[in-house]
């Protein structure tokens, strides 16, 4: 039987954090603000937000792009966090005494966090040898020349 092996990824880095002290939902609130976003921009947001969520997850975004800064040596301006997610971890269940010998239960939710970041300098790299590729007669260089296909006439019935 084959399994479906997921590919590894050269621009990707992730920090996980496990059994963080806090609800999944809180988290959530946090993480959906800095999805998408550079790294620095990222920990602007994550310093000046005033929920007590934002200090675990400035640290697990510090630690991806210390992972990726030297692990694989990217630079950190070239930092984006693509994918951030938060599932619900262990309820730590405990029983509190109150009067008459009764208990109460006390219920403290964890969650795990996963930051992925990438680097976006190898995509700009990529983007400009496809457009190499496509137009082969066309350089960087030679932005004001403009480029012709030889194949095409320029007639009226040659309309893209």
């Amino acid at each position: 039987m084959i399994k479906n092996r997921k590919k590894k990824s050269y621009t990707s880095v992730y920090a996980l954090g496990q059994y963080i002290s806090m609800s999944a939902h809180k988290a959530r609130r946090v993480i959906d603000q800095i999805r998408g976003r550079s790294y620095e921009e990222a920990l602007m947001i994550l310093e000046l937000m005033p929920y007590r969520g934002c200090y675990p997850i400035f640290k697990l975004v510090y630690s991806a792009a210390a992972n990726a800064s030297h692990n694989k040596g990217f630079k950190e301006t070239n930092l984006v966090i693509s994918k951030a997610e938060v599932n619900q971890g262990n309820t730590v269940k405990k029983l509190k005494p109150r009067a008459r010998g009764r208990s109460f239960p006390i219920k403290r939710s964890t969650c795990h966090i996963t930051i992925v970041v990438e680097d976006i300098s190898f995509y700009q790299q990529y983007e400009e040898y496809l457009r190499y590729l496509k137009n082969p007669g066309c350089s960087n260089e030679n932005r004001n020349l403009t480029c012709y296909d030889t194949y095409s006439s320029g007639g009226p019935w040659d309309k893209k």
